[in-house]
């Protein structure tokens, strides 16, 4: 059966959806849950065979007057078809935001703490942070903007990216092929003290023309 991917209003999820999605033994407790749906506008879920894979709590909104699609939470569960369950969740992210912003070049920014959750960001341009390069500016200050918005600027370093405490929510992937990830970012991850709580916050682009692609339904 096909993967079904489905979004609806936060505010409309249910205790028991809130069980279910906490049933899937992934990195978020139904503490964690609950305050995602007061802070997140829309909640998507993946399933295969009508049983959960995945959810996103996300929001498309505008910091500056620039189109952001914001990933507040999002798990998937440890499963074969995790790929593809990552792949129609940001699908479905994709879709929103060229509903919402045709013809704008569009911010897609979450929170990470491995390399592996960097595996969404793979059709996104101008990653940022990267191994190898120096943020400056402007990318530093698009750091300083999702860390305010994701309520984790009070323990942020500008340089790294990393915030202290910021695991209320983040993307929780694990990757299939662990030994193929890129190892200067698994490297660059040596700076997240996951078991600390740290998170690393992560940004890209998609322009206006690569959006219609991605959206496309």
């Amino acid at each position: 059966m096909p993967l079904e991917v489905a979004t609806n209003d936060a505010v409309a999820l249910t205790d028991t959806d809130l069980d279910e999605m906490g049933s899937m033994e992934g990195a978020f407790d139904i503490g964690a849950l609950s305050k995602a749906k007061e802070d997140w506008v829309l909640a998507t879920t993946a399933r295969i065979d009508g049983k959960l894979h995945g959810f996103m709590f996300s929001t498309l909104e505008r910091i500056g007057g620039t189109p952001c699609v914001l990933i507040g939470m999002l798990s998937v569960r440890r499963h074969s078809k995790r790929d593809t369950v990552l792949r129609g969740l940001m699908g479905e992210a994709y879709h929103r935001a060229l509903m919402a912003f045709p013809d704008e070049d569009v911010v897609v920014g979450s929170r990470f703490v491995a390399a592996d959750g960097l595996e969404a960001f793979d059709k996104l341009d101008e990653v940022t942070p990267s191994p190898g390069t120096r943020a400056v500016g402007e990318e530093r200050a698009w750091g300083r903007r999702l860390a305010k918005r994701f309520a984790v600027d009070s323990k942020y370093e500008a340089q790294s990216f990393v915030a202290k405490n910021g695991q209320s929510g983040f993307l929780d992937f694990e990757s299939t092929k662990p030994d193929d990830l890129d190892p200067e970012i698994v490297e660059m991850f040596g700076a997240v003290d996951a078991d600390a709580g740290d998170v690393m916050v992560v940004y890209g682009w998609t322009m206006a023309e690569d959006l219609v692609k991605l959206g496309a339904r």
